[in-house]
Order: C-alpha cells, then structure tokens, then sequence
C-alpha cells in the first residue's frame, strides 16, 4: 500500500508547478527506528521511534525551492506545495501523472529487526561485553551498541517518475578502553579500540559470532597499551582493508561529487581523462553492492544506483551527479542524489566507495617496505576538497621494519594530498572490504560504505611524536 494515494500526488505536483519550474517532485518517508546501548554491564533504556513526512521541491534552472511539512495529511501537502510555488515567477506547467510507485530493487531481509525481541537484542550486547571483558584484564570499560531503521521512501515527479524503496539498516558497534598502571612513576597508559558490523540487511546479519566485534574492538586497545612514538618523516605507508578506506572516501571522494566540481571547489575539477594513477589502478562508487551499509535500490530522487567507475586504469573518468547538477552538465544522473530525511534536500553523495582489488596479497606489501607505517584504520581528519590537502590521525596503526609489522604507533597522523596520495598508489592487495560510517555533508548525514584492500603508498608524511 503507497504511503500517499497517487492521485494525490498528482495534485500536489500541479499546485507545486502552477507558477512554473522544470522539475516538480513529491518525496515522501516513514522512517522507524530502535536502538539499545549498554555501558559496563548495565542496559541503558531502548530509545524507539517514528517520523512521517513530505518535501516538495520545484526545480528552475540551477535553483531549487523547497519546503517540508510533518505527516502526510492531504491539507497540509497541498499548503507545502502552494508556499513553495509562491516562490517560483513563470507560466503553469502541466505534470504527467505519476501514477502508482514502482518498488525499487531492494536488498534481502530475511529476519526483520523490528520482529526480535528486545530481550534477545539486550543479551546479546552482554554476550559482546563478556567476550571484550575476556579478552584481558587490562579492559576497564566496554561500551556495546545496537542500531536498526527501517526507511520507506516514495518519490513523485512531474516527468511522471513513481517509485519507492525499502531500506533497512542494521548495526552493531563496541568500543573498549583498557588501562594499564605504568611501571615507573608515570600516569596509567589507557588506550581505546572500536569496532562494528553493519549493513543494509536485517538481523541475520548478526547471526555468525557477533561477538566477534567486541572481541576486535579489545584487542585493538590492549594492543595499543605496547604502543611506542610514531616517528615523523617521509614514509612508505600501507592502509588497511575495510576503514583503511575513509582515506579514498575523504581524500579523493569528496571532490568528485559534482556539487564540488561545478563551484571550481575541487581539485579534480576539470580533470576527466586525466592520467591520476598508476595503470591497472581502479576505483568505484556503487551503491547496488548488494546488503552493503551504503546500498539503496534507488537515490533519493528516484534514480536507481549503480556501479560508477570513478577512477579506471589510473585515469579520471567520472563525477558523482545528482538530477540537478547532471541537468547542468548535460549528463545522466550517476544515482548519487542524497538527502538524510524528507526535511533536506539532495545533495551528490557517495555511496559505497572503494579500489578494486589487485593482485597481490598484504604480506606482499608489507614486505616491500623497508622501514614505514602500517595504518589499519583511521581516527578524526580534515580535507580541502579544492586543493585536496589532507591531514589524518591513524587510529590503529604499526611500525614497518625490514619487511615486518612489528611494534603498534601512537600519536601518527598523515599528511598529503589526494592528487599526490593517488599518483604514489604502487600496489593492490585482493583482500576487499567494506566498513560501515556515515558522512557528514551540508548538515547532513548519511549512511556510507569506505573499504578498499590493503593498498601501499609510496611515500607520505608521517607526523609522529618520537623525537
């Protein structure tokens, strides 16, 4: 059953384009959600709830007018739709009539979230504390979390489009602080180590040894209590699989989405064809990855996802588009139109964004680096999308020495440039991964898959604290 009657949709689409525009559209969301945390043994109280709502957007041109409105009561549509035709000066224009939503390619849910009980749910984030607990007696503290939404969507538009979509997300997280007393008269070392598993899938996705992640997250921390002085200098570096890649997202991503690229505020722009990296160097946005966190079966403007080959034997080959900016460009949306909920409007978004895998294997890597840095994953950073600079704080990371990991590193950050990063890529692992985030654009935040293989770096800054 639609959320909103389709006739109705029409209507709303008429009083939005009575005074003119290019592109009407309805966008229309129910979003559920639960969530469930437990701090150092104790289950705080599960947090559940529900928003219901519509935005209408006229488009005109390279300006958007936009407004929300809460529920989806037939007045209070038609008000929306009419406060923001007062807005737009020109001649009615006719919508086609969108007629019934299409479901989207959706991903399959073979356990819904909202149909366990809250009680399993609560043991298992016991269950992860007693696994991190048992991983040593330096843990001191284990935070376990628990998150699941359900989002339907409809959109209709004035081209006739009428489609919908059913996302559900899962998560679960932990992260661990261990403590251990210094051996001299110096303060305690304490360290933290995080971890999780999520996906657009139901609670089948915890099914295998969810436990797993807290045991991850402990070891990380108790790993760091050996850690030693990060030293400074131009590096080799090899990132790691999974949220190793947050430094593609951030470095190199962002200035591919076309909002960016338009405003001549990135530094890729107009460079489409541009030799970046090296040959056999391969690089995707795809938001069809199937049960992937980032996935949808369509953006939020109705285009389906789809696989975008960003960077193909080391050249530059697309941008990400949202209907507005591929308007401008005289192109095809990429399906990258995202927005956080019906009171936002889209924006370019990646999705799920990634190296392809290589041929070689992360010992491989690894032992062609003589002296460098291991950087498993990484903390908080900052990236100029118009220049590309970049400066990352290694959150899990490693000493390099002869061909070897050998001890942890506290303290390193990296230091570059994307343009420069993606000229240094000298090597692919096969080991592909993807990990869950989300990213925070224009005030909004959105579901979003970073993963890659292992990738080595030819040379980078390492900011350390060793003297």
């Amino acid at each position: 059953m639609s959320l909103v009657d389709p006739e109705l949709a029409a209507r709303v689409l008429e009083r939005a384009l009575e005074r003119g525009g290019d592109l009407g559209e309805l966008y229309v969301e129910d979003r559920r959600g639960f969530a469930l945390s437990l701090d150092d043994g104790r289950v705080e109280r599960p947090q559940a709830g529900r928003e219901l709502g519509a935005s209408v957007r006229v488009v005109r041109g390279d300006a958007s007018y936009f407004g929300y409105v809460d529920g989806l009561a037939e007045e209070g549509l038609l008000r929306v739709a009419g406060s923001v035709a007062q807005a737009v000066r020109g001649d009615a224009r006719t919508p086609q009539a969108p007629g019934s939503p299409r479901p989207a390619q959706g991903h399959p849910v073979s356990r819904r979230p909202e149909e366990v009980d809250a009680v399993e749910k609560a043991d298992l984030l016991r269950s992860c504390e007693e696994r991190a607990r048992a991983a040593g007696k330096e843990v001191v503290q284990v935070t376990v979390g628990y998150a699941e939404s359900r989002r339907r969507v409809e959109i209709y538009n004035s081209d006739g489009l009428a489609v919908s979509d059913d996302r559900t997300r899962t998560r679960l997280s932990t992260q661990v602080v261990a403590r251990r007393a210094d051996s001299g008269d110096g303060p305690p070392r304490v360290e933290t180590g995080s971890d999780t598993r999520g996906g657009h899938a139901g609670f089948e996705l915890l099914a295998e040894d969810p436990e797993a992640v807290a045991e991850s997250a402990a070891r990380k921390a108790i790993t760091m209590l050996d850690a030693v002085d990060a030293p400074t200098g131009r590096l080799p570096v090899v990132v790691g699989n999974g949220f190793g890649g947050v430094l593609l997202h951030e470095a190199v991503g962002h200035g591919l989405e076309a909002d960016a690229v338009q405003k001549r505020a990135s530094v890729y722009a107009g460079r489409l064809g541009e030799q970046l990296a090296r040959p056999g160097v391969v690089a995707y946005d795809d938001g069809r990855l199937e049960s992937q966190w980032g996935s949808d079966g369509i953006d939020d403007e109705g285009t389906p996802t789809q696989r975008t080959t960003v960077i193909e034997d080391g050249r530059l080959t697309a941008y990400l588009y949202d209907v507005v900016r591929a308007r401008a460009d005289g192109v095809a949306s990429t399906g990258n139109g995202r927005r956080e909920s019906f009171r936002h409007l889209p924006l370019p978004r990646m999705t799920n964004t990634y190296f392809a895998p290589g041929e070689a294997s992360p010992d491989e890597l690894i032992a062609g680096v003589d002296r460098g840095i291991y950087a498993v994953s990484f903390g908080g950073g900052q990236v100029e999308p118009a220049t590309g600079d970049f400066v990352f704080g290694i959150s899990e990371g490693y000493l390099i020495e002869g061909g070897r990991v050998t001890a942890p590193v506290r303290g390193a950050t990296l230091v570059g440039n994307g343009i420069e990063a993606l000229a240094a890529v000298d090597g692919i692992a096969g080991d592909l991964d993807i990990a869950t985030g989300y990213c925070g654009k224009g005030g909004q935040q959105v579901a979003a898959g970073v993963g890659q293989p292992h990738v080595r770096i030819r040379e980078l800054t390492v900011g350390g604290t060793a003297g």
